[in-house]
């Protein structure tokens, strides 16, 4: 993995920069809101904990995670609807900074498609540039499991996907930016990452990220050196 000092220098050089979506772009973990929506909000925050740490496969933790929510359609609609995810500050600037030096933005997210693709939305990514887990539904609107065969869905899902971006879309730069394990995993393929700490910070990720940050405002500020 890069140093702090390489690390700064392609994120100035980067093509493309992505971003992890829970506890980074918004402040928090999209899993844990719908399941305090749903009402049961304590079982699941605390395999979050694990599943962020690495402690357990990510495909299991979400697995045992939704089985516990069995979200609905409806409820999944009237969490955006109602309790809208809270961006971070500075990301806002942060996005407008890297689409006027014509780089390209994307959410990766372990979250779900439908939550993630309305932030995007507010952030003016566009839907292409947005990978993450699709949710199913019965026809009336009951939940009937997730889509298995995402890159997301798995520990190693992150790195898969950048490793795509860089053949199918020939970037030569890519930086990954996030707070998790699986945002860490993703480097290399990434080319460098950025350990992001604003809203919570894992020790394990500050430990092993090269250059670590608590606010977007010091990676927007590296933009203009």
């Amino acid at each position: 993995m890069a140093t702090a000092v390489e690390t700064k220098a392609i994120m100035r050089s980067a093509d493309a920069v992505c971003f992890d979506v829970d506890s980074t772009v918004i402040k928090e973990e999209g899993i844990d809101e719908l399941a305090k929506f749903c009402g049961v909000g304590d079982a699941v925050a605390e395999m979050t904990r694990n599943a962020m740490g690495g402690t357990i496969s990510f495909k299991k933790a979400l697995t045992e995670r939704l089985a516990i929510i069995q979200p609905s359609q409806d409820q999944v609609n009237r969490l955006i609807n109602d309790q809208p995810p809270c961006l971070t500050e500075g990301m806002m600037d942060l996005v407008d900074r890297l689409q006027q030096r014509n780089v390209q933005v994307f959410l990766i997210s372990g979250g779900f498609h439908s939550i993630v693709e309305h932030i995007a939305a507010r952030i003016n990514i566009p839907l292409n540039n947005v990978y993450a887990n699709k949710l199913k539904f019965h026809l009336n609107g009951d939940y009937a499991g997730f889509d298995e065969t995402q890159p997301t869905a798995e520990s190693g899902g992150k790195g898969r996907v950048i490793g795509l971006l860089k053949k199918e879309r020939g970037f030569k730069k890519v930086v990954m930016i996030g707070d998790g394990a699986t945002d860490l995993e993703a480097c290399p393929p990434a080319d460098a990452f950025i350990g992001f700490g604003g809203n919570i910070i894992r020790h394990q990720i500050k430990e092993k990220a090269k250059w670590f940050v608590t606010s977007f405002q010091e990676i927007t500020a590296e933009l203009e050196q």
